[in-house]
C-alpha cells in the first residue's frame, strides 16, 4: 500500500497512523492546508450500475482522503461515484496525516471519505483493545461516532492491517499458511524463522511482542532484523529473511508474489475501509448511501493490492487508476 518513498517523514503506516498523526493533524489544522484548497472533479462519467436517475443531481459534495496511495484511490473512487449520480464534486483528497481529513468531515469542510475502522476505534475514539470481529468492530465505531456528527456506512472487506509474508520458494520449502504454523516451525526448526520488521513493529504491544505472546512464539533476537518498510519487501522477495512484516493491501505483495500468513488467532486489529459521511450531509442527501454501497461491497484486499500496485509499482496516476476500475466494473460509463 505504501511505497518506501512515502514512508520517510510521513505518518502513513498502520502503526504510524496511531503514533504520528497527532503532529501531522495539528500541523494541518493549524495551517488550514488541505482544508480550504481543492479542485472540481471533472470526470465525464454517466451512471452505470450506480447512480441511475442521478439521485444526487444538484448536490455539491466534497470528498477528502489522507495522502497515501490507497487513500488517494479510494477518495477518487468515491468522488467518481458521486459524479455519476449527478453531484458536483470538489476534490480535497491528499490531506497529510489522519486527523486533518477526519476533522474536515466532522466540521463540514468535507462531506465524505473512506476511513479505517481500527484507526477510528484506537486512535480517534481512544480505545486500547481492538475488537476481533470486523463487523462488530465497525458497529462499535459506527455507534460511538454518531455523537461526533459522523455516520459510518457499511464496511468493505478491504482490511489494511499487519501480516507476515514469505516468498514462493520459502513457502514451498516450509509450507506455513498461518501464524500458528510459523510458531510450530519456530519450535521444530528455530533457525528457519528469521524476520525482517520495522523498528516500531519490533517494539509495539500490537506488533511483534504482542504477536509472539498471543501465538506462544519465541524468536531469538539474532533472527530478527530491523529495517525500513520498503526494504522489507525486497529482502523477503530475495529470501534474505524467511518472513517479513507487510501490510495486507500493499501492491508489492502481488507484484513480488509473496505469500501472506493468515492471522488465525485474529491478533492484529481490523482496519476495514468504510465510507464516513458528515451526518448533516447524509441527511440532506440520503442517496449518498445507495450510490456508494455497491462500490464498497466490491472492495477487498485483492482489489486493493491490484490498484495500489498500478500506482506504486507501475507509476500510474491514482485518479486514473480509480476511474479505470470504476469503468471496468461497470459502476460508471464514459470517462
Amino acid at each position: 500500500m505504501r511505497s518506501a518513498k512515502r514512508t520517510k517523514g510521513m505518518c502513513l503506516l498502520p502503526a504510524s497512523r496511531r503514533t504520528c498523526l497527532l503532529l501531522a493533524g495539528a500541523l494541518v489544522l493549524a495551517s488550514g492546508c488541505g482544508l480550504t484548497s481543492g479542485s472540481p472533479m471533472v470526470d465525464n462519467v454517466e451512471p452505470g450500475s450506480i447512480g441511475q436517475g442521478k439521485p444526487l443531481k444538484g448536490a455539491h459534495l466534497t470528498v477528502t482522503s489522507k495522502e497515501f496511495t490507497e487513500q488517494l484511490i479510494l477518495g477518487a473512487i468515491m468522488g467518481i461515484a458521486f459524479q455519476a449520480a449527478g453531484a458536483d464534486v470538489l476534490d480535497r483528497t491528499g490531506i497529510q496525516g489522519s486527523i486533518g481529513s477526519r476533522e474536515a468531515v466532522k466540521n463540514g469542510d468535507a462531506d465524505a471519505m473512506y476511513e479505517y475502522t481500527g484507526t477510528a476505534w484506537i486512535t480517534y475514539l481512544g480505545n486500547s483493545k481492538p475488537i476481533p470481529d470486523p463487523q462488530q468492530q465497525w458497529q462499535a465505531v459506527r455507534d460511538a461516532d454518531l455523537k461526533n456528527g459522523l455516520t459510518w456506512l457499511p464496511p468493505s472487506a478491504l482490511n489494511n492491517t499487519y501480516a507476515l509474508a514469505m516468498n514462493q520458494a520459502n513457502f514451498k520449502k516450509y509450507g506455513t499458511k498461518t501464524l500458528s504454523d510459523v510458531t510450530a516451525l519456530s519450535k521444530t526448526d528455530p533457525g528457519a524463522v528469521t524476520l525482517c520488521v520495522e523498528s516500531e513493529f519490533a517494539n509495539r504491544a500490537d506488533g511483534l511482542p504482542g504477536m509472539e505472546k498471543a501465538y506462544g512464539m519465541d524468536v531469538p533476537a539474532k533472527n530478527i532484523t530491523q529495517m525500513d518498510t520498503g526494504i522489507i519487501y525486497t529482502q523477503v522477495a530475495k529470501g534474505s529473511c524467511t518472513y517479513g512484516e507487510v501490510f495486507t493491501t500493499d501492491g508489492r505483495i502481488k507484484s513480488m508474489h509473496l505469500e501472506v500468513m493468515q492471522d488465525d488467532k485474529k491478533f492484529f486489529p481490523n482496519y476495514n475501509a468504510a465510507p464516513v459521511i458528515n451526518s448533516k450531509a447524509l441527511k440532506e442527501y440520503p442517496a449518498i448511501a445507495e450510490v456508494i454501497d455497491p462500490v464498497t461491497k466490491k472492495l477487498n484486499n485483492t482489489v486493493a493490492q491490484e490498484l495500489n500496485a498500478k500506482v506504486d509499482v507501475q507509476g500510474q496516476d491514482p485518479h486514473e487508476v480509480a476511474l479505470d476500475w470504476m469503468t471496468q466494473e461497470g459502476f460508471v460509463k464514459g470517462g
